[in-house]
């Protein structure tokens, strides 16, 4: 009886952190693309959207900086922490036309749970009327996972004006981000 318990308590955890680290994807330096121009996303559903917009992809945020969240639905760590963070960005920021934000949900495994439908209760749930994205359905991978070289979920990515990428890596706290994104709104645009 003791060893089934702890076989199965070992086996919730395998799927609790499995679920947070895709197995294709090494732990290497090899995540993120920290320092390189932003890739176009080519997300065909999305929902939250601006009056007037069909899709959304990265040239839309020229000239702001770029706070995109990458999430799967079922993913303990984007609910107790990407999500509240998330959440408590969009409200830091709210009267801040500098500063903008997306959700992309970018699954992996899964694809009968991370769905467009529970992104968009997600999205009640946090309170967000930000633009969401899907990327990766029935199997296919999500392209833009694969193009910023993301490591999982809950994954953060901040974007500067120019389209730089300037943070590429799994959740990153409220301060350190908020503190990111003065530094580069503080700095000058390539453009003056």
């Amino acid at each position: 009886m003791y060893i089934r318990r702890i076989a199965a308590i070992l086996l919730i955890l395998i799927l609790i952190l499995g679920s947070a680290v895709p197995p294709a994807q090494s732990q290497s330096s090899t995540r993120g693309i920290r320092g390189q121009a932003a890739p176009k996303w080519q997300v065909q559903e999305w929902f939250n959207l601006p009056a007037g917009k069909q899709a959304l992809d990265i040239t839309d945020y020229r000239g702001k900086v770029l706070y995109l969240y990458c999430f799967q639905s079922w993913c303990p760590g984007c609910l107790e922490y990407g999500f509240p963070t998330l959440q408590e960005m969009t409200e830091r920021y709210a009267n801040n036309d500098s500063v903008e934000f997306v959700a992309i949900q970018t699954v992996f495994e899964g694809y009968n749970a991370n769905t467009v439908s529970r992104a968009r209760d997600l999205s009640k749930q946090f309170s967000l009327s930000i633009p969401f994205g899907q990327s990766g359905e029935k199997g296919e991978r999500s392209l833009v996972m694969s193009r910023y070289r993301t490591g999982g979920t809950p994954w953060t990515i901040i974007i500067d004006p120019n389209g730089i990428v300037r943070y590429n890596d799994f959740h990153i706290e409220a301060d350190n981000a908020t503190r990111l994104i003065g530094h580069i709104l503080a700095e000058k645009p390539d453009n003056e």
